[in-house]
């Protein structure tokens, strides 16, 4: 299988690149060579946002094209336009983010979808993504195009700060705000598990939208907590903490203590996605606590310190703010 990668240095998309390289996948890869590639693969060179950005791809082809772009849709476009002939199926990593109204978000993939155009510019992640969708099935049509909404993505690699962010806060012990209830239902998807699921799937010919997350309550707060302790083998102590205490010390939900909102209809919203047609082709989800160890083995390999990607606010609470809310 002859794989074009656009990216692929950088979280999800390295995390495909290596699954593709596992295959012995002939894989290509365009990025802007900010960061190192994965060993083993074509790499060319070229910056999507300029004039001549897919200059590199020359006359190539390729049984499948993979792009996580979460920026302007008018560079999806012009990547699927110049590949529509010379290659055969476009997978696009998408966002549950594109469905306009939490309460369709239940309705699995026929849920109402926000505006956007393939055309736009700079626009908000939301709107990007629904753009970027439009720009892959304009290209491509339904047939050839395969759209992965996914949730919230975790795993070795991560370059929000999410799951690293506590992490790294269990690590150095004592007293951690830990946001209840304790039972809160999480939803996501190791990254890894995207990647081999994204391609079975396009392998198989398969085309459409994908809810692309965890079954709802894959794992709770607790179990993920409980995990990181276990991981980091800290002596961090977890003081759980009510949700109306929290929102009283003025302290915002996933912002500043990531991964967690509390119960009510956005909870619902970012944990509560239909996700039986993924699972009905296939998708499979790691235990948290295998997700959770291996996050820590990669992180510890850094030095402890996970890289940021610029264009996304860096997530956590402050030692001040934490002490004041534990003191209450």
């Amino acid at each position: 299988m002859r794989l074009l990668m656009l990216g692929g240095s950088g979280f999800v998309g390295r995390a495909i690149v290596n699954e593709a390289l596992s295959r012995d996948w002939d894989v290509t890869l365009l990025h802007r060579g900010i960061r190192r590639p994965p060993a083993g693969a074509t790499v060319l060179q070229g910056d999507r946002t300029a004039a001549d950005g897919l200059a590199a791809l020359g006359d190539g082809e390729w049984d499948l094209v993979v792009d996580t772009w979460s920026a302007r849709p008018s560079a999806v476009r012009d990547a699927a336009d110049a590949l529509a002939k010379r290659a055969g199926r476009y997978v696009y990593v998408s966002s549950l983010s594109v469905y306009a109204d939490p309460v369709d978000h239940g309705a699995a993939e026929n849920g109402v979808l926000l505006d956007g155009s393939p055309d736009d510019g700079d626009v908000p992640y939301p709107q990007a993504k629904r753009g970027g969708e439009l720009a892959v099935t304009g290209a491509f049509g339904a047939a050839r195009s395969l759209l992965l909404r996914a949730g919230l993505i975790l795993g070795p690699g991560e370059d929000v700060g999410r799951l690293t962010w506590w992490l790294d806060r269990i690590a150095r012990g004592g007293p951690v705000l830990a946001p209840g209830p304790r039972d809160l239902p999480l939803q996501y998807v190791d990254t890894r598990d995207l990647a081999r699921w994204a391609l079975d799937v396009a392998a198989r010919g398969l085309s459409g939208p994908y809810n692309l997350v965890s079954r709802p309550g894959h794992a709770t707060m607790a179990e993920l907590l409980q995990a990181c302790v276990a991981a980091t083998g800290s002596d961090a102590e977890l003081r759980w903490t009510d949700p109306e205490r929290i929102a009283a010390a003025g302290i915002e939900p996933w912002t500043e203590l990531p991964l967690w909102v509390p119960p009510g209809e956005l909870h619902e919203f970012v944990y509560g996605a239909d996700t039986s047609r993924a699972f009905a082709d296939g998708l499979r989800c790691r235990p948290v606590a295998e997700t959770v160890a291996d996050t820590w083995e990669w992180l510890k390999g850094l030095g402890g310190v996970s890289p940021q990607r610029p264009d996304r606010p860096v997530p956590g609470l402050t030692s001040e703010a934490e002490a004041a809310a534990l003191r209450g």
